[in-house]
């Protein structure tokens, strides 16, 4: 006895594939970065509380007490993701966290190192460019944290990055 299936099949006479690749152009690959989101390796260095400074006063501040402090924070590496609806971080290998996600509209400001100092990475004994960005510590209206990376990966400059998150950020805050 055959079998009969619910509705009528109906099989397409080519590839639907090869019509997307054909309309896909530059700028809608970008629109659909922008959407989806981009991701990289990165070391996250420390978050340090900046109670209501922002700005890249916040970044100098958590930059100049972090490496004033006696015993320099461990870096550890981070998936860090920037999409639309924020910003995620994963602690692969659940050395201090295993995931934090920043919704955008907390995140109030993000850049490069604005004194361009450097973080020492100790695997290599290189130089890394440092990054951070603030955002509104959670359950508070007024308070922020200053959260601070470095580049790990050179074809993933920090300056890429921060351009991304700020591309993101200005997107979103259209739509608001």
């Amino acid at each position: 006895m055959p079998l009969a299936l619910p509705c009528k099949l109906v099989i397409p006479d080519r590839d639907p594939m090869d019509e997307t690749k054909e309309t896909t152009s530059s700028s809608s690959s970008a629109t659909d970065l922008l959407k989806q989101g981009a991701a990289c390796n990165v070391l996250f260095i420390n978050s340090v509380e900046m109670e209501s400074l922002t700005g890249p006063q916040a970044i100098a501040k958590a930059i100049t007490e972090t490496l004033a402090a006696d015993i320099p924070p461990s870096a550890t590496i981070v998936h860090f993701k920037v999409s639309t609806q924020g910003i995620t971080l994963t602690d692969n290998q659940r050395k201090l966290f295993f995931r934090r996600h920043y919704p955008i509209v907390t995140v109030t400001f993000c850049d490069v190192d604005p004194q361009n100092r450097k973080w020492t990475k100790s695997e290599s004994g290189g130089a890394a460019k440092l990054f951070g960005f603030v955002a509104r510590k959670q359950g508070s209206t007024t308070d922020n944290v200053c959260h601070l990376f470095a580049e790990l990966d050179p074809d993933q400059p920090a300056a890429a990055i921060v351009n991304f998150v700020s591309r993101v950020m200005l997107g979103s805050s259209h739509k608001r």
